[in-house]
């Protein structure tokens, strides 16, 4: 075999593996350290597209608050106190925005007479943190937002969690940590980052798993410490004895609505439910179906004896 031909074949195989690392930190940024909306804007944002009422809004009891994560940083919060009540929501926005984003579900349980926590996760809003990690490190500043919530309420009242995307694996990933939630509420979660990047690989750029997510599970190891696998709402689903209500637009195109079925399957002990709203985009049953929606929210609450 002539040399220049091996010399040719050597610098295209160079090229083929310099192109293919490049792809994977692109991705690993892409992901773990994504564009993001300020406060600010998701506050604007959530008025012209109506689902804040701003004279409602600024009408409700709030207090803003900080709190520590257990890796250092602040996460920035607001409390809306429902006067005498002993029962608590914590609500966890999905990715790219802050809490702003959890406010077209207040309604549901402000009519219930629930006090509700918002917080800006990690790397969001206006919180600390160097990156997003899908629930690796946000389950633990659940574990945090959940005892300042519990300082806030009497010993025996109670209080669970409602998340939508990012914040829907979280608190599922939080629940097999931490037993203290009374349930969980999940819109439009993933079933596994690997799956959920997978997918969007193929959807968003025609583009095979391997060997960009294992190129790009190298670098976050290196970056941030964990692995995809280490990610699995699935896998954590299967642990849990609190009842979970698992809700999915048919329309989702971002996170595909099997993957809430996969949860559904793989809840082994205690109440379960889950409903598909027909139509609906990702993370938008509650403005598709507000009556739908409502009802099944208020139907679980009852069964699990809330």
């Amino acid at each position: 075999m002539p040399a220049t031909f091996i010399l040719i074949l050597l610098v295209l195989i160079g090229f083929t593996l310099l192109l293919i690392a490049g792809v994977g930190v692109w991705l690993v940024k892409k992901a773990f350290y994504p564009r993001k909306f300020t406060y600010e804007e998701s506050y604007q944002r959530e008025i012209e597209q109506g689902r804040i009422n701003k004279a409602e809004f600024e009408s409700w009891d709030k207090q803003d608050i900080i709190f520590k994560s257990p890796f250092g940083y602040d996460l920035s919060g607001s409390y809306f106190p429902q006067p005498g009540s002993n029962k608590t929501i914590i609500m966890l926005h999905g990715i790219f925005y802050t809490r702003l984003g959890m406010v077209k579900y207040m309604p549901i349980f402000r009519r219930r007479g629930w006090n509700i926590l918002l917080y800006d996760q990690r790397y969001f809003g206006r919180s600390g943190g160097p990156n997003t990690t899908y629930g690796y490190y946000e389950k633990h500043d659940l574990k945090a937002a959940f005892d300042w919530a519990e300082s806030q309420i009497a010993p025996e009242g109670v209080i669970g969690t409602l998340g939508e995307s990012l914040g829907a694996g979280t608190c599922l990933q939080h629940a097999a940590i931490d037993p203290r939630p009374a349930f969980v509420i999940a819109d439009s979660s993933f079933a596994t980052l690997w799956d959920e990047f997978a997918f969007r690989l193929k959807t968003d750029y025609n583009l095979p798993p391997f060997p960009v997510l294992n190129i790009g599970n190298w670098w976050i190891r290196m970056l941030a410490g964990f692995r995809y696998a280490d990610v699995s709402p699935e896998r954590d689903v299967a642990r849990l004895e609190m009842p979970v209500l698992l809700i999915h637009g048919l329309a989702d195109d971002e996170v595909p609505p099997s993957h809430s079925q996969r949860l559904f399957d793989a809840k082994r002990h205690g109440l379960r439910r889950l409903f598909f709203m027909p139509d609906a985009i990702h993370v938008q049953s509650i403005t598709t179906g507000p009556a739908a929606y409502d009802q099944w929210v208020g139907e679980f609450l009852q069964e699990a004896g809330i």
